[in-house]
């Protein structure tokens, strides 16, 4: 998956718009940005800056200089379109009853070990084996990747994300040298993650751990480590030991819809005193800042997100993957499926919401590009026009929504 790597807030970690004087042509002009000069030039030039950076001749020689253009890492970047299916779907299709066994057998078969690491960094088994499921299928899903430094070095030459990358792709030379893993160990995702819980390699350098005292922190084949480094990496997001992080609610058929933002939190008695609730009706504890997370509006399901919920979108920038990933860490710690909510809720498309994205952008508002994915910046848009329009602003669009747009 595509994780974020900007430390702000995940309605801030967008590019700024920077093109044309448009409030959206920014975004936009990265995925759809050309690439000019060779990627052989481009070596030749970079090649500076991976010495000058200290790694050495021999692992340069034997990574960075057999590297070779690959074209289809490029249109896998730019699409991406499993990320546009709506919130319900999208958790339907990951949250399987394969994950979820599977899933209570490794937190059996390693409970020792999960301990061991909640003792040390705060973070509870079920968060780390949410993660652990979604990224590899337990190791499963590395069975078929690759060397990653193909895909490293096109994406740092690409001209949408060159930083990034570049970045990365000297991280990735330096966990050789360091002897964290050896060059036929150095196999990983399309975009260049590596392990089971799938590290970019600056996160992998960073925050890799030895737990089982082998001398190597190895992501790939070692369960002590995987745990250990998992929990560590999440700690370092800004994991707060003993606390909540999603919980099922449900809401009444009246609430100032507006409040329902992952950038409004209020205490959590507050929302109690406006009628929400746990999904069984209980009414709710405690006085943690929470907000009200819903992710297919206020006619489907609901969630307050507590404080350690922004871990989440810094892990990976989609929502849809982050309430994911969130809400089976629940199911393993013994919660129910959540409920569908009531009544009818629409279930847009990739089309649909291309569509929608155009037609706020021609009513000024800023949904950060066109790519047929509703993220934080097309829900903030769709907010806006339903506060204009008079709409429940809820953030998830409508027929009426549609209807008024058009």
């Amino acid at each position: 998956m595509i994780k974020s790597h900007f430390r702000s807030s995940w309605l801030r970690a967008l590019l700024v718009p920077i093109l044309l004087g448009s409030p959206i042509a920014g975004a936009y002009a990265k995925s759809t940005c050309k690439n000019t000069g060779s990627f052989e030039g481009w070596k030749r030039e970079f090649r500076a800056e991976v010495v000058a950076a200290g790694v050495t001749p021999d692992t340069i020689r034997r990574t960075y200089d057999l590297t070779t253009f690959q074209p289809d890492i490029i249109r896998r970047d730019r699409r991406q379109s499993y990320f546009s299916r709506s919130f319900v779907d999208f958790s339907k299709r990951l949250v399987s009853s394969h994950r979820l066994r599977t899933g209570a057998s490794k937190l059996k078969q390693r409970s020792s070990e999960f301990s061991r690491a909640e003792r040390e960094y705060g973070v509870p088994a079920e968060v780390i084996t949410a993660f652990w499921a979604l990224e590899s299928d337990f190791g499963a899903g590395i069975t078929k990747q690759s060397q990653i430094f193909d895909s490293l070095a096109t994406l740092a030459y690409d001209c949408r994300r060159p930083e990034l990358f570049s970045r990365e792709l000297i991280a990735a030379m330096k966990i050789i040298d360091r002897g964290y893993l050896t060059l036929d160990r150095m196999v990983g995702s399309w975009a260049g993650e590596l392990g089971q819980t799938q590290f970019l390699p600056s996160h992998y350098l960073n925050h890799a751990i030895d737990a089982d005292g082998d001398g190597r922190r190895d992501l790939i084949r070692s369960d002590p480590d995987i745990i250990h480094s998992t929990a560590n990496y999440i700690r370092h997001l800004g994991w707060r030991r003993g606390e909540p992080w999603l919980v099922e609610v449900t809401v009444p058929a009246r609430l100032d819809w507006k409040e329902a933002d992952l950038d409004i939190k209020h205490p959590v008695s507050r929302w109690a005193s406006w009628g929400v609730t746990r999904r069984d009706g209980r009414r709710l504890g405690g006085n943690l800042p929470a907000a009200l997370l819903l992710p297919m509006g206020r006619n489907g399901p609901a969630f307050l997100a507590y404080p350690n919920f922004d871990i989440y979108p810094q892990w990976n920038q989609s929502l849809n993957y982050a309430i994911t990933a969130a809400y089976l860490a629940t199911r393993l710690a013994g919660a129910p499926p959540y409920l569908p909510g009531r009544g009818t809720v629409e279930n847009y498309g990739y089309k649909d919401i291309l569509e929608l994205q155009q037609l706020l952008n021609r009513r000024g508002f800023d949904t950060g590009g066109v790519d047929g994915k509703l993220g934080s910046k097309s829900r903030a848009a769709v907010k806006a026009a339903q506060l204009k329009f008079g709409l429940p602003a809820d953030s998830y669009p409508s027929p009426e929504l549609f209807s008024r747009l058009r």
